[in-house]
């Protein structure tokens, strides 16, 4: 089953330019947003799941952020961050890995994910990536997440997708995690299309 998704997100990047998908941010606003309210020192170490090409790191570091991964399932994703980022990749962990098969091997003070969750259409799959947040957070660190909203899209790059609101999304990861924020982003995306997000930040018990 890993293989499968690879292959599509593999052959996604390989043949879509980054700043052509539909999820593509010029800047993460909404994750700098929620960041800059939590107030964390720039030394909190961060991981982003799904975090691809996405410019999040260059703006963290930017930021002054030290300890930042970024995983992701797709090995040509990460490629195009790195080479963005040049001689300040050294600055980054990258791991390829798809999540829901994948055991952090240390604490997060910060879990970020804006791409990922909503494609686990099986129970099995969200359990999964649960034992893996939860093996990879300790109690006070934060979970940021965004998902299409109940009125977003069915389907990106190909795949069915879950929807949620605020409300399934507390009931997916309580009772380790409390709901602690949440709002809606009308996502713009390259092509001028809109886009329903719901965004959560939640606090670990």
């Amino acid at each position: 089953m890993m293989g499968v998704k690879r292959e599509h997100w593999d052959e996604v990047y390989r043949t879509k330019a980054a700043d052509s998908v539909s999820w593509y941010q010029p800047t993460p606003e909404p994750s700098l947003q929620a960041l800059d309210e939590l107030q964390l020192p720039a030394g909190a170490s961060l991981i982003d799941v799904g975090g691809g090409a996405s410019s999040l790191a260059d703006r963290l570091i930017e930021r002054g952020w030290s300890d930042l991964t970024v995983l992701d399932i797709a090995a040509p994703a990460l490629d195009v961050a790195k080479a963005r980022l040049g001689d300040e990749a050294i600055r980054v962990a990258w791991v390829v890995a798809d999540v829901t098969e994948w055991r952090p091997s240390r604490h997060y003070d910060v879990w970020h994910d804006r791409a990922v969750f909503h494609f686990l259409a099986e129970p099995a799959q969200r359990l999964a990536y649960r034992h893996a947040l939860e093996a990879g957070t300790a109690p006070g660190s934060v979970l940021i997440i965004a998902t299409f909203a109940p009125d977003g899209p069915e389907r990106c790059s190909g795949l069915p997708v879950q929807r949620y609101d605020a409300t399934a999304l507390a009931a997916e990861f309580s009772p380790a995690f409390a709901l602690a924020r949440d709002w809606r982003e009308e996502h713009t995306t390259p092509g001028g299309g809109r886009q329903s997000f719901q965004w959560c930040v939640f606090r670990r018990r």
